[in-house]
């Protein structure tokens, strides 16, 4: 039997899950290129493509109790999952990728099964097809996703083309939270050769990319008030440079044409996760956002994440009233657990 909830739970809103997609699941999306995964023994494996090894894994990903067990260690309480954005398959025909995008999400709460206190599960959505992706952000509401994780593009497409503002309208008007996570980064193999540069280059700058295309659009004098969007990875480049963009604003008309007032006054109309690895880091994050917008997340389990989750936000310089609001209150009046 699962213990009674905490009042003030550790809630980590950004880890990813990796189901057991078998080759001939994956098939049926697409025989040469979707992801599937190759369970080595009991500890490893290898998400796929196709034929191709795609990123070596461990047991967390798909292992629920393993997931539990790394989480009492970390003092976390309760863990978001969401898809590993390999798995979104927006590039696909919606006559395959609905059904994709239903399993995955009956594939997240299976997981969840294991543990539904501790365990919540944040859907995936086909967003080449705006109307589908209502439907089914609905359908996983109603089933017991707490909120949908979307990519920060669709293509050539930012978050302030008109079918995604009709998306993000539709959550807002449902209650529907979004995690907004970077993926098919910029620059990829041409120029981001080694050395995982797309990861530590290219992830910043498209999450940026994603909040500035919702500010500088003007969406977000469009977009109803009500919208709960987080950006993971703190946002990326966002706090670090948003004294550039608010001068640009300043100075240039090209800028500011669409956008009626500057940039750092859109600030309280979106959230951003603690993933930024440096109290250096998490102290600006703070100070630009708010406290009462950054929420823990940690990219577990995946090699990147924090390795001891939460231990940013506790070692920090901050009050225990701000630690508790990072580390429980912020999640728990964002995704109302």
């Amino acid at each position: 039997m699962s213990a009674a909830p905490k009042a003030n739970p550790v809630i980590d809103i950004h880890s990813h899950f990796f189901p057991p997609i078998t080759r001939a699941e994956a098939a049926a999306l697409d025989a040469q290129g979707a992801p599937w995964l190759e369970i080595r023994d009991s500890e490893h494996g290898m998400i796929m493509t196709g034929d191709q090894p795609f990123r070596p894994v461990y047991s967390a990903l798909w292992d629920s109790a393993r997931r539990v067990e790394e989480m009492d260690r970390s003092g976390v309480d309760i863990q978001l999952m969401s898809a590993t954005p390999v798995m979104f398959g927006y590039r696909y025909p919606i006559a395959q990728a609905l059904p994709w995008a239903q399993r995955m999400n009956d594939y997240a709460l299976e997981l969840c099964a294991h543990n539904p206190v501790r365990l919540k599960a944040l859907a995936q959505v086909p967003l080449q097809d705006i109307d589908a992706a209502c439907r089914e952000a609905s359908r996983a509401k109603a089933t017991g996703h707490l909120g949908v994780q979307i990519g920060n593009h669709l293509g050539s497409l930012d978050l302030d083309d008109e079918g995604l503002l009709t998306f993000l309208t539709h959550c807002a008007n449902e209650g529907i939270p979004l995690l907004v996570h970077p993926w098919d980064m910029m620059g990829g193999e041409q120029r981001m050769k080694k050395w995982m540069l797309p990861w530590l280059v290219a992830m910043p700058a498209e999450t940026q990319l994603g909040i500035l295309s919702l500010i500088m659009s003007g969406a977000f004098e469009r977009l109803p008030k009500s919208l709960k969007i987080c950006f993971a990875h703190g946002g990326g480049s966002f706090a670090f440079l948003l004294g550039r963009v608010d001068n640009a604003w300043h100075q240039r008309d090209i800028v500011r044409e669409d956008c009626p007032n500057p940039p750092s006054s859109y600030v309280d109309r979106f959230y951003v996760d603690s993933a930024v690895f440096d109290q250096r880091a998490l102290s600006l994050l703070v100070d630009v956002m708010g406290e009462e917008r950054v929420m823990l997340g940690s990219d577990y389990p995946y090699p990147l994440g924090e390795q001891q989750v939460g231990r940013l936000i506790r070692e920090a310089d901050f009050t225990p009233e701000r630690q508790q609001r990072l580390l429980s209150g912020n999640a728990q009046a964002f995704f109302g657990i």
